[in-house]
């Protein structure tokens, strides 16, 4: 019996709850799979998982099981790479915010894959709340503030924000000169895909943020059409000033209300909590702080 390849596999069927899953994860034979599966829990002497038709479940010794298995194979990675001092390897399962994937994290692939050339990268480029467990994925990089308390967050980065709009709407508008004017001003309002709701625009007084709700004939998901938005001359947005770069200095957009500039939003790494960050994912993490320190 090897109980680490069994703990692996039990820990992928139950993160996936899927045997088919995680035997493709795996790169094993579903019969394979089950199969070693079932040799385990005779040797456990346990049932550590409840199979359906629809779907498999873990019993309560395998929720038990579950959190040391995590625990001990992370300490069990760790201490290999430590005393055979070889580089992490394995496959990595990243979800990147695209904007932030486009702008930073690919063009310097090519150095992460060249230092680890033992790392499998499988990236997928999502803006949404990820199931990580369920999902299969590693971890997932992410601007804004953290909300979802099962993960953990590493800040990578914090990116300087602007409140623009289109030189079309300030002739029509008039530029705002204080906060009190935005009351005469319309916004695209971006909906937040974990609430629905708006986001407020938030600005810098005196050191503190202020939220202010700027009413608006549009509200849109999704970044491109967000700033597409504005350059249209619909209303006021604010963005990562990275986004935008381009377009001010083409004078398709505009800064208004420099002095009270949006706070900087943050750039985080997110795995859940109840696992030990694995070689590959620290690795991957301390990489990502030195692009965003580049840029």
């Amino acid at each position: 019996m090897d109980q680490v390849r069994a703990m692996k596999i039990f820990v992928r069927i139950y993160e996936r709850s899927s045997f088919t899953q995680a035997a493709d994860d795996l790169n094993i034979p579903r019969a394979t799979l089950t199969h070693s599966m079932n040799q385990f829990e005779a040797w456990l002497g346990t049932r550590l998982l409840e199979r359906s038709t629809r779907r498999v479940r873990p019993t309560l010794d395998g929720e038990a099981y579950y959190a040391r298995c995590v625990q001990l194979l992370a300490e069990l990675e760790e201490a290999e790479l430590a005393f055979r001092q070889v580089a992490p390897k394995g496959r990595l399962r990243v979800d990147l915010q695209g904007t932030l994937a486009k702008n930073f994290v690919i063009p310097a692939l090519p150095v992460f894959m060249a230092r680890y050339p033992d790392i499998e990268l499988v990236l997928s480029e999502a803006d949404r709340f990820v199931d990580l467990i369920q999902e299969g994925v590693d971890c997932v990089l992410r601007a804004g503030t953290l909300g979802d308390s099962s993960l953990i967050g590493k800040r990578v980065a914090t990116l300087a924000q602007v409140t623009c709009a289109s030189p079309l709407y300030l002739r029509k508008h008039g530029e705002p000169q204080t906060l009190q004017d935005l009351a005469r001003h319309r916004a695209v309002n971006y909906l937040s895909r974990a609430t629905g709701k708006a986001l407020p625009f938030e600005f810098t007084v005196a050191g503190e943020a202020l939220e202010v709700e700027i009413p608006g004939a549009i509200s849109v998901f999704g970044t491109e059409i967000y700033a597409a938005s504005a350059i249209a001359g619909i209303g006021l947005i604010q963005v990562p000033r990275y986004r935008v770069a381009t377009q001010l200095q083409q004078g398709l957009l505009c800064e208004v209300l420099p002095a009270f500039a949006p706070p900087p939003m943050p750039v985080s790494v997110l795995y859940p909590h109840n696992r030990h960050m694995s070689p590959r994912v620290r690795v991957f993490v301390d990489w990502l702080g030195e692009v965003f320190a580049k840029a």
